[in-house]
């Protein structure tokens, strides 16, 4: 299984539209908010053989996204937010806590721009950067693949898009 995990798009898709095509097909797509509108035309270019989740971001203003989301992805069980509830712009803990409390196994967020990936206590915490409008270091945009091998486990793989 082939999981895409991006976030903070800002309506300027362009690079998620060359990633989709040039990496695709995927089995499925994770948006982890700030989609600006773009919903309907992602979901679109993902494919009806794939399924495709999106959460709410702070600039995804007169949207009606989930606000977070709970989702199984093979055996782990992962929430989906953009993370500005959680205040992950000044740290994951509160992200961390919410995963033990709700037996959680991955957490992805995004909000922050910045590609993102810790173990705490457990807990995969992860954050997928932003295709539009990265902030890291270098700031080339950014995304996610998760693969799932046959013996279940998964894998993670920070991309860059021209490298």
């Amino acid at each position: 299984m082939r999981v895409l995990i991006v976030s903070d798009t800002h309506r300027k898709d362009e690079n998620l539209y060359k990633i989709m095509k040039e990496e695709g097909p995927f089995d499925m797509l994770i948006h982890l908010g700030d989609v600006e509108g773009s919903e309907d035309k992602i979901a679109g270019w993902a494919g009806e053989d794939c399924q495709v989740h999106m959460v709410l971001g702070n600039n995804d203003f007169f949207s009606d996204l989930d606000r977070e989301k709970e989702i199984n992805i093979g055996k782990y069980r992962v929430l989906l937010t953009h993370g500005h509830y959680y205040n992950v712009s000044l740290g994951v803990e509160r992200l961390e806590l919410e995963a033990r409390e709700r037996n959680l196994d991955i957490v992805m967020y995004g909000h922050t721009h910045r590609p993102f990936y810790e173990v705490h206590n457990g807990v995969i915490i992860l954050n997928p950067g932003s295709l539009s409008y990265p902030r890291q270091e270098g700031r080339k945009p950014s995304y996610m693949i998760m693969e799932i091998d046959d013996e279940g486990e998964g894998r993670f793989m920070l991309n860059f898009c021209g490298g």
